[in-house]
């Protein structure tokens, strides 16, 4: 398989290896591959290649993979809604689906060493899948950054590169880095290869539930990496004939890191540190992921520290051992439906996106 060539969304221009767009634009895969056949049975489709079951929808070759994907969806009678349990992948997170997709579209392209910039998760499992395709990788992390993320990252051989300051002062010398050196940036924001594997999330649920789409996807939301691989994923769905409606998508971002959400409503002052995961201020595709919201019929709300504590220690005493940030899903559906954006019979599907052993 050829290199896929990449467009820019903001001029248009073409390429076929290049993080970022000479005016400063994101880039998008040209093309989406779709099936050429009707949806298959449920019961017939082979799903023992984790999210490559999925390949019809994928634009590159397979690379390295440790059997992500598949993970199991169950109901939740206490919050009224199914969970997608993200965080028993192979890493703790959902971020295995883009680091695999992003590390066998950076082997296509002819890269041997990889830069990332993450505050946790999406580090470790960038690290995790270069190591297994035997490349070399920095990490650039918060100097905060917690020690079952850190020890994961070294673990699987790759360099930490400890950065002071807030998240954006993390990106901004993992560029400079990108910009002065020789490395491949396996970026989870800028990558287009990064989406396309979160895109797999919406195969998996559609899948899981005989075609059958929820009514809506409450999901965390800081950079958008799952949000809106998810939107692209029920798109191709969509345009590949084997569903018949898009979910609406609903964001929740954290109060004090909420640039999406205070576009669309009135955010409270205060500050979530606990959701440390999406502590986002600007969204590298914040555009595309409004548009995703609007032609979703969505929303973007921001939760504060308190909601999201005490839905952590609910999902801890039902069962479900995740890290913060996974917590603050169920609590935005509480207040979606506490406003009535959401009826109380509404078919939802949350995402528990990190394991709690990564606190």
């Amino acid at each position: 398989m050829d290199t896929p060539e990449l467009v820019c969304s903001s001029c248009g221009w073409a390429y076929t290896d290049q993080w970022r767009c000479e005016c400063g634009g994101v880039l998008d895969f040209t093309h989406q591959p779709l099936p050429s056949s009707d949806r298959p049975d449920p019961g017939q489709f082979d799903t023992r290649d984790g999210l490559w079951s999925f390949d019809m929808f994928l634009p590159m070759e397979k690379g390295p993979s440790l059997g992500e994907g598949m993970t199991p969806l169950v109901s939740s009678t206490t919050w009224d809604a199914e969970y997608k349990l993200e965080y028993i992948s192979p890493t703790g997170s959902f971020k295995d689906r883009g680091a695999t997709t992003t590390i066998s579209h950076a082997i296509q392209c002819g890269a041997d060493r990889v830069v990332e910039d993450s505050s946790g998760n999406a580090g470790a499992a960038i690290a995790t899948y270069a190591a297994r395709a035997g490349l070399d990788a920095e990490i650039y992390v918060p100097a905060s950054v917690k020690d079952a993320k850190l020890q994961a990252i070294e673990r699987a051989g790759a360099t930490p590169v400890r950065i002071e300051g807030g998240r954006q002062a993390v990106t901004d010398a993992c560029i400079e880095a990108v910009e002065s050196g020789d490395a491949w940036y396996a970026s989870h924001s800028w990558s287009p290869a990064f989406f396309t594997g979160t895109a797999t999330f919406a195969y998996e649920v559609a899948l899981q539930r005989d075609w059958n789409i929820p009514d809506a996807i409450v999901m965390p939301l800081g950079h958008g990496t799952l949000f809106l691989g998810v939107y692209r994923g029920f798109k191709a769905l969509s345009e590949a004939g084997w569903i018949d409606t898009v979910p609406r998508l609903l964001g929740a971002q954290a109060a004090g890191y909420a640039p999406i959400a205070s576009e669309l409503n009135v955010v409270p002052e205060s500050e979530n540190n606990v959701a440390d995961g999406i502590q986002i201020r600007e969204p590298t595709r914040k555009r595309q992921l409004l548009n995703a919201i609007a032609e979703t019929d969505g929303d973007a709300i921001a939760i504060t520290e308190d909601e999201v504590q005490t839905e952590l220690d609910r999902l801890h005493s039902h069962g479900f051992y995740v890290e913060p940030t996974s917590a603050i899903a169920p609590a935005a559906l509480a207040a979606y439906q506490e406003r009535g954006t959401l009826g109380p019979d509404a078919d939802a599907v949350m995402p528990l996106t990190g394991h709690g052993l990564k606190m």
